[in-house]
């Protein structure tokens, strides 16, 4: 398959009347796109996505960088299949879980090899930040705007956004500074005159806010919910040598940016930078809900959280979970879908490049491999988001084509399975060039 078939009107009759059952349980709070979407999905093949009335997409948004190796891979089939049938739960050794930590112990960087397993993302988050409380006796931990490490509460306040409005009270000893967003500076400069204002104003943040009690400076490596938002490789640095300076750790959140995403093993890889501790998710399982804490020997001894049962998860690393992730990472390195993410990463790249210079929708493109962020702007001299209805409206042009997007807002995020080819990238860019158009046809 390298391009989309849609058959019907979408959505089609069978999701709308599976919809319609849905709904009258389903509580609200769903994802925006489901919403807004209305389709019902049967299966998934590669990078394509096939709903209940025969309509086929292709899929740029991967669970939301979850789905690394693409939909139904057979290795991934098989290795749950075989699983289920021998043992599926427990926190026993089992060999797949063995093989799992091995894997993941070649592919971290020089230092990181000792490995926690959880089965959510704030989980591990914050499994990482008590870690880093213990490790350094210390409990106030720095974020950034536009950050997100989870919705649970030991994380939310770190959640650098108003998402968080109205979700109180908070757990003391988090605080945020600016993200060097250099496309919409938060303090309307630019990068070749701001000498990296944001780590400065970081450490006046600590010095003037805080308690002087640093445990963690916690951040993304590329910021992805805020719209695969890429940093100064500076900037990284800065942060690292801060953490150290104020004997805290550095603490990198890997969930999006880990296992190929950025066409790197990690994406701190591309800043030159090794974290004190990193947490990973989302692709590691590609689909099977499996995250991690990763750090080194000497950090992981720190009590209590080395003691017996207090880092440990009910369902983190069990047998099922363990043959998942192990199938996921064996096919990344396999058939080299990290490269494959570096080259259909950079190939799409200079395509989306492209089309900003044909359409005045487009303010800024951006990206490592296959996380690739698009602002939408009303026109590109003034930098004015779009505003929700032209977004969505782009949204469901792309749909009525046959491509699934997180056009939806106006920071539009690009993250199609790491094993989509070039060929069906570029059938995605031609249809997202022709939405585009109708969009901007039916503006002012």
């Amino acid at each position: 398959m390298r391009k989309p078939s849609v058959i019907t009107e979408t959505p089609g009759p069978r999701s709308r009347q599976l919809r319609a059952r849905e709904s009258k349980h389903l509580a609200p709070g769903t994802q925006w796109m489901w919403q807004l979407a209305g389709i019902a999905l049967d299966r998934g093949e590669g990078a394509f996505l096939i709903d209940v009335d025969g309509n086929s997409y292709i899929d740029l948004l991967a669970g939301i960088c979850v789905n690394s190796i693409g939909h139904a891979h057979p290795r991934y089939v098989e290795a749950l299949r075989e699983q289920a049938q021998r043992l599926v739960v427990g926190s026993h050794t089992t060999e797949a879980r063995v093989r799992l930590l091995e894997q993941v112990a070649a592919l971290t960087p020089s230092g990181l090899k000792r490995i926690q397993l959880y089965s959510g993302g704030a989980e591990a988050v914050e499994s990482a930040l008590r870690l880093a409380r213990a490790h350094t006796g210390k409990s106030e931990v720095l974020g950034f705007w536009g950050g997100f490490h989870g919705k649970t509460g030991g994380v939310l306040g770190l959640m650098g956004s108003d998402f968080k409005h109205g979700l109180r009270p908070m757990v003391a000893g988090g605080y945020c500074a600016p993200y060097p967003d250099c496309y919409r500076c938060p303090f309307d400069t630019t990068q070749d005159r701001c000498g990296l204002l944001c780590a400065e104003f970081a450490r006046q943040k600590l010095k003037y806010e805080t308690h002087g009690d640093l445990a963690a400076i916690l951040l993304e490596p590329i910021q992805g919910t805020n719209g695969n938002v890429v940093p100064p490789a500076e900037f990284l640095h800065a942060m690292r040598d801060l953490a150290h300076d104020k004997g805290a750790l550095f603490v990198c959140d890997e969930m999006i940016t880990g296992f190929g995403r950025t066409g790197r093993s990690f994406g701190s890889e591309h800043f030159g930078v090794v974290p004190d501790i990193m947490t990973v998710g989302k692709g590691f399982g590609a689909g099977f809900p499996i995250t991690g804490v990763i750090s080194t020997e000497e950090i992981v001894q720190a009590r209590p959280w080395s003691e017996p049962s207090f880092s440990s998860s009910s369902f983190g690393g069990n047998p099922l979970a363990a043959a998942a992730a192990s199938a996921a990472v064996g096919v990344l390195v396999d058939e080299d879908l990290i490269g494959n993410s570096a080259r259909v990463g950079a190939a799409m790249l200079r395509r989306l490049e492209q089309l900003q210079h044909g359409h005045r929708l487009i303010g800024d493109v951006r990206g490592r491999g296959l996380l690739i962020g698009v602002d939408l702007v009303v026109d590109q001299r003034s930098k004015q988001p779009l505003d929700k209805p032209a977004c969505e409206s782009l949204f469901k042009e792309c749909q009525r084509r046959g491509l699934l997007t997180m056009a939806y807002t106006s920071r539009f995020r690009i993250n199609p399975p790491l094993c989509i080819d070039e060929e069906t990238a570029m059938v995605a860019c031609d249809i997202l060039d022709e939405a585009l158009g109708v969009v901007e046809e039916n503006m002012p």
